[in-house]
């Protein structure tokens, strides 16, 4: 004869515990997952950028020629390229091969231009730096447009001046 079967006693379990556990992983990965934007998730490759650091070089004190762009009237309406440079036997050459510019302009120090005449200078610079001594530097008012710098930069590049400084303040 089969033995009496004991009732058995019921137990419970606990669900509070388990109900805190699973929201606080659930709240947790919630917080820490990062979420693709549309254009993210549609993009095939990675853009590494690379790291900077202030230069605290100085302009070179040889062989440097300064590109300035600034505003020649009080309104800020009219702009124009000013051109100089330290080495004044090569900037005394290339003035006097640039046919463009006027007598006022071969005598000055400082050449007033516009971009048709950077353009003559630079190449006529070119023609007397055969090994790329000259050092060049880009001096302009912060309020420029960008078109400006850009075409000054985009003559340097025509010419293999592939390598120039910007004149900037020194923050504090």
């Amino acid at each position: 004869m089969p033995k009496v079967k004991k009732n058995r006693v019921g137990f419970v379990i606990d669900m509070t515990p388990l109900v805190d556990i699973t929201f606080l992983l659930l709240t947790f990965f919630m917080f820490t997952a990062k979420f693709k934007s549309d254009a993210e998730a549609e993009q095939k490759f990675v853009i590494e950028r690379p790291e900077t650091a202030p230069d605290t070089a100085k302009l070179p004190q040889a062989n440097l020629a300064l590109i300035k762009i600034a505003f020649t009237d009080s309104l800020r309406t009219d702009t124009s390229y000013y051109f100089e440079m330290l080495n004044i036997d090569l900037f005394n050459k290339v003035k006097e091969q640039t046919e463009e510019l006027s007598l006022e302009q071969k005598e000055s120090n400082q050449i007033k231009l516009d971009k048709e005449e950077l353009f003559k200078v630079v190449y006529n610079l070119r023609q007397n730096d055969l090994d790329l001594d000259t050092k060049f530097a880009i001096d302009a008012d912060k309020d420029m447009p960008f078109f400006w710098v850009y075409d000054a930069m985009d003559i340097l590049r025509q010419f293999q001046y592939t390598k120039f400084n910007y004149v900037t303040d020194k923050q504090g």
